[in-house]
């Protein structure tokens, strides 16, 4: 089958691009909103060849239907299992299997990274000067912190200047815990409480290539909570990150994506993903939040501790049978906790 994404301003025009360039025997694999309003659809159909033959040609292929048909059930059964494996919530888990069983490839890790492909979003964390503040949020013990650090390391060892705000100043050790990352890494540390001491802070570092905002952790069903973070966001244009602990609940996930959303989070880096072995909470907060995967984050320490969670390394870490023998995509190593028997 053949698999194409259509982008349009409404459901209804989306579904006539289809038809026009598809057919109305085209299947509709997904759907999904974008960030922008616009409507995003993956559709599929049969190509045209495979109904345009003679008839002997035609018996020979039913045969071979019938046998694409079951490599194509087992492709999805043993999707079906990872998925099943991981919690995957079932809206989600019917969107991968439908648009891994239709990109006709007879690898189920191919598959499943194809799926990944179209149906998430990924775009890395910034390694070069960026114009605008990097924020990361989330709950309590997220690793918010940690990640700053990890990213004020990176930066600062590929030669860029690097500044840091902490606005986590009413937990006890908060600014301390990251002034000790900072101090090692001669970055300069400021401290911000509200939004109008944050906008300062933020002209004070103008001249940096980089400026990385550490916030506190909140409980994103407090409404107090919620308004004091949508102050810090809205005090500068910055890009916000969610901090989402690999391994939450699935409908915790599903909750915690839709508010932080809802306040203008558009990006999530999974944290800990060395110490979890059900990754459905990430799937589920990407799709029910519309959040773009940035980098994921899976060991304590701060030099290196970041890599890039694309569509094949997000399916490897899923599915992780189905890469046995395969050399790594890059240097860095399968957590521990989704390798043997998973």
């Amino acid at each position: 089958m053949r698999l194409k994404s259509f982008y349009a301003k409404t459901m209804t025009e989306a579904m006539q691009m289809v038809r026009d360039a598809l057919g109305e025997d085209a299947v509709i694999v997904a759907t999904r909103e974008q960030r922008d309003g616009n409507i995003h659809v993956t559709a599929a159909v049969e190509p045209n060849f495979e109904i345009s033959r003679g008839s002997q040609s035609a018996a020979g292929d039913d045969w071979l239907q019938y046998d694409d048909e079951d490599e194509e059930s087992a492709i999805a059964e043993e999707i079906t299992e990872a998925m099943l494996r991981h919690n995957v919530p079932e809206d989600v888990m019917d969107n991968i299997i439908s648009c891994a069983t239709v990109v006709g490839l007879d690898d189920p890790g191919q598959a499943l990274s194809a799926a990944i492909e179209h149906l998430f979003q990924f775009t890395p964390l910034p390694q070069t000067r960026v114009n605008a503040p990097i924020m990361i949020v989330g709950m309590p013990g997220a690793g918010k912190t940690l990640l700053v650090a990890k990213m004020a390391a990176r930066s600062a060892m590929n030669g860029l200047k690097v500044g840091v705000i902490s606005c986590d100043t009413v937990r006890a050790g908060g600014v301390e815990q990251l002034g000790a990352f900072t101090k090692l890494l001669k970055i300069d540390l400021k401290r911000a409480g509200d939004a109008a001491q944050l906008k300062q802070a933020i002209a004070a570092l103008k001249g940096c290539d980089q400026i990385l905002i550490d916030t506190p952790g909140i409980n994103p069903f407090s409404k107090d909570d919620v308004r004091m973070l949508a102050r810090l966001m809205n005090a500068a244009p910055m890009n916000t990150y969610l901090a989402l602990q690999a391994g939450t609940d699935t409908e915790e996930c599903v909750e915690l994506a839709r508010i932080f959303a809802t306040i203008g989070v558009h990006s999530m880096i999974p944290t800990r993903i060395d110490i979890a072995r059900r990754l459905g909470g990430v799937l589920a907060a990407a799709h029910n939040g519309n959040l773009t995967l940035a980098d994921g984050s899976n060991t304590p320490k701060v030099a290196n501790g970041l890599f890039d969670l694309s569509p094949h390394g997000l399916a490897r870490l899923i599915m992780p049978r189905a890469f046995r023998g395969q050399t790594q995509p890059n240097s860095h190593k399968m957590p521990a906790s989704m390798q043997g028997k998973h």
